[in-house]
């Protein structure tokens, strides 16, 4: 009998600024990759307070210059985290924030992120680079264009 792995809710942000552009954040594990800002809920926490954290601690955004908007979309995925696997159900919000209130050096907690860049969608439809979550250029530019999702978008 196989068991399914244990859970883990995430909340993620998709991080756009005045010009519309979106912030990724480049890893090196699994070959190299960009993502979206985020990470796991701490006991007890909910999302909103999970994606303000976050923020803070990835990228040393105050949460006070944050506008955090609806959930976009929700991406589940079976992976490893710290050697054990789990099954990562991750929930994606519209965060707009001035480009200028981005401050890594006041980051409490970096972990593992090598680069931060601002990406345009015709950036993100043009990479050769892997983007995660997939389909993230398209759910921007239904964004732009002012074509929000009455209901989270399921992404792979």
């Amino acid at each position: 009998m196989t068991t399914s792995p244990p859970l883990r809710k995430a909340a993620r942000a998709i991080l756009v600024d005045a010009d519309d552009r979106v912030l990724l954040l480049r890893y090196d594990e699994s070959g190299g990759f960009w993502a979206t800002p985020g990470g796991s809920l701490e006991p007890g926490e909910d999302d909103t307070t999970a994606t303000l954290r976050e923020l803070h601690e990835e990228l040393g955004i105050d949460e006070r210059a944050v506008e955090l908007g609806v959930q976009l979309a929700e991406r589940s995925k079976d992976h490893l985290v710290g050697g054990h696997p789990v099954r990562q159900v991750e929930k994606y919000f519209l965060a707009r924030v001035d480009a200028g209130a981005v401050d890594p050096a006041r980051a409490t907690q970096p972990d593992n992120i090598r680069e931060y860049r601002w990406w345009t969608v015709p950036d993100l439809r043009c990479t050769e680079e892997t983007v995660y979550p997939v389909g993230l250029a398209e759910l921007i530019a239904r964004v732009r264009a002012g074509r929000i999702p009455q209901h989270p978008v399921v992404l792979d």
